[in-house]
């Protein structure tokens, strides 16, 4: 019997795995991202809706940033099922956001009048 084991099958030389590099590039660009936003709603650099859109548009490049740099997402790790995967829970935390929303500015139309209330 030998004591030596081969490699797993599956994990071959094509595989990604993530390099220091990966990791600054992707450290250094969330920190700007962070730094940024943080620096306009303090100083109030900016006109309040243009610094909620610039918020907005950096929170959402910080979210493709940390999956490209640290959760390694990408179409060639796994024949892309963990791209698959990202992308199906994506849609429906959207689905349930919008429904939520939705609901809520409609709510007040599905609401008892104060006054019928009051009368019973």
């Amino acid at each position: 019997m030998s004591a030596s084991h081969d490699a797993a099958p599956a994990h071959g030389a094509s595989d990604y795995h993530a390099s220091r590099r990966t990791y600054l590039i992707g450290f250094l660009m969330s920190v700007v991202l962070t730094a940024v936003p943080f620096w306009m709603v303090m100083t109030g650099a900016a006109a309040p809706q243009f610094t909620a859109i610039v918020v907005v548009a950096f929170a959402v490049v910080q979210i493709i940033v940390h999956t490209v740099c640290f959760l390694h997402v990408n179409t060639r790790s796994e024949s892309g099922w963990t791209l698959m995967a990202y992308v199906f829970t994506a849609v429906i935390i959207l689905i349930v956001i919008a429904g939520s929303l939705w609901i809520m500015t409609h709510i007040n139309a599905n609401m008892m009048p104060m006054a019928e209330m009051s009368a019973n």
